[in-house]
């Protein structure tokens, strides 16, 4: 499969879509025209459904399914406002429904359990600490600079974030103590916070190895996007407004955030239960 349309349709789009969009959109097309093995112009209906069947076959969630037909959906719209086809394969094909669970995220005594593990590694430590008390992804976890830190505020400027917008985000005094041991040990000098030893910025898969590790260590299931749902999730069990729940994780649009509502009312229910025995 020549890729060259997925490249100018990913170029065409660098402005509207953010660096995680552009991301997932490419992984999305690449693995689906590296199993349907044709050209995007000879592409039909079945061959989607196809794939859909395949990606349920190996247990991916409808959630996930439907990110990545969304990439899909995208790709060949585009292909059809530059009159590159003359029918959209996907016009015909029916959307899963989103899977409705809550998303999975640690408890009090897990985060806890995970502070201790990475106690002894100053690295490590920090890296936990800052995603768990800022609720920022990894991508903007990995692309802030010393520069963006105001240590007296105890905040941090994240400048390209959710939707290439800007925000900042607020971190503890635990967080600025951890912060501060490892930028003191580490050494070489970079512009990062976090970096390697060349001085760039750690790479994402370094820090999703590093969690697997954490993962296979204590036994449960711990990826760098949980601690931004347990972030979210652990402000809303303590009564957080929405909107500031909101503006602190980047969410656009007010229904992204809903979903940690009801992570707090199950949480209220697991309490009453509880008292109630």
């Amino acid at each position: 499969m020549d890729l060259e349309m997925v490249k100018q349709f990913l170029n065409d789009n660098k402005a509207r879509f953010s660096r995680e969009t552009t991301r997932s959109y490419r992984i999305a097309l690449q693995q689906f025209f590296s199993s349907c093995e044709k050209n995007f112009v000879d592409v039909n209906a079945m061959d989607v459904r196809e794939w859909m069947a395949d990606m349920q076959e190996k247990g991916l969630k409808p959630r996930t399914i439907h990110l990545k037909l969304s990439a899909l959906k995208s790709f060949y719209q585009y292909c059809m406002e530059e009159n590159k086809i003359k029918k959209n394969p996907l016009q015909r094909v029916q959307t899963p429904k989103k899977d409705d669970s809550l998303p999975y995220y640690l408890s009090k005594r897990q985060v806890v359990l995970l502070q201790e593990l990475t106690k002894d590694n100053p690295r490590d430590r920090a890296i936990v600490e800052t995603l768990y008390t800022t609720g920022v992804r990894v991508s903007e976890l990995l692309h802030i600079k010393l520069e963006d830190i105001r240590w007296e505020e105890h905040r941090i400027w994240i400048r390209n974030g959710k939707g290439n917008k800007e925000r900042f985000v607020f971190f503890t005094h635990e967080c600025a103590e951890r912060l501060k041991t490892y930028i003191k040990q580490r050494k070489h000098d970079s512009v990062y916070l976090f970096s390697n030893n060349r001085g760039g910025h750690l790479s994402r898969v370094f820090v999703e190895k590093r969690f697997q590790a954490f993962s296979a260590t204590l036994g449960f299931r711990i990826v760098p996007h949980t601690m931004m749902h347990t972030f979210a999730a652990h402000l809303a069990e303590k009564n957080m407004q929405q909107s500031y729940i909101q503006d602190l994780l980047g969410h656009v649009n007010i229904n992204s955030t809903r979903i940690y509502t009801r992570l707090m009312e199950t949480a209220r229910k697991k309490q009453y239960d509880r008292y109630q025995i």
